[in-house]
């Protein structure tokens, strides 16, 4: 049975230099099993309600602007599901949680960048879930305990975020090498309390978590870690590490 994954998918140039994260996300997709399927949550769906991607053929979607003409040629044309988008909606109604299908909604890059690393051929089916962004949260932990059972069959639950994410303080010429002070005490508290199952912290972690706001001027690319923790239990490190000084790239794994 795959865990639940929450995976730092950084800026969509990940795709065409995916840098230590590529290899960081070749090698798990290597020692899971194949999925029957993906279910992601990505930070780049907001929403105001629960809405399932149901397209049977989702579009890749180049939701970014400003990036070279390469980028915009990269497509993943991996088939949607929507068999498993009807029964991601049923799960969720049986948790008092109602959603509605989406035939039109594409790929975003939250989705697609992370599973070319992973699953390049794009021949595993892909059915994206909206981000109740306003909810915060416990919502997104409701949502993944909802969809655990999918693990069950063989379907692979990722939450795509960032671990830290503020654009605003970004260094773009900075390496590897360099972490924001502030952004590396976030991180590190947030995989302290992950790791001790500090529930009531991390639903907290606004207000209690150090330099939360700065790490996170708003909630979106962190949500998804509370959908994977939902889907799951223990958590894992499989990688650590910051770009740009400032923007975590961490992915976890929730057995």
């Amino acid at each position: 049975m795959p865990p639940s994954l929450f995976i730092s998918h950084g800026s969509p140039m990940l795709a065409l230099q995916p840098g230590a994260s590529g290899p960081a996300l070749a090698r798990l997709s290597a020692e899971l099993p194949r999925p029957q399927a993906i279910v992601v949550v990505s930070a780049h769906w907001e929403s105001d309600e629960l809405l399932v991607g149901s397209a049977a053929q989702p579009a890749t979607w180049h939701d970014f602007g400003g990036f070279p003409a390469e980028l915009y040629a990269v497509r993943y044309p991996a088939p949607g599901s929507p068999h498993l988008a009807e029964q991601v909606r049923q799960l969720l109604a049986a948790a008092e949680l109602p959603a509605r299908l989406d035939e039109q909604r594409p790929l975003d890059h939250g989705t697609w960048v992370p599973l070319s690393l992973m699953y390049p051929e794009a021949d595993v089916p892909v059915v994206q879930l909206s981000l109740p962004s306003r909810h915060g949260p416990a919502l997104q932990e409701r949502v993944g305990r909802a969809l655990r059972s999918l693990r069950e069959q063989g379907v692979l639950l990722i939450g795509s975020g960032s671990i830290t994410h503020n654009l605003g303080e970004l260094d773009w010429r900075a390496g590897p090498e360099v972490i924001e002070p502030w952004a590396g005490e976030f991180r590190d508290w947030m995989v302290a309390k992950l790791q001790a199952g500090d529930t009531a912290a991390l639903l907290d972690y606004r207000r209690q978590a150090p330099h939360a706001r700065r790490s996170h001027p708003s909630e979106e690319h962190l949500l998804p870690l509370y959908f994977a923790r939902g889907a799951g239990d223990a958590v894992r490190i499989e990688h650590s590490g910051f770009t740009y000084g400032a923007l975590g790239m961490d992915i976890y794994s929730f057995a």
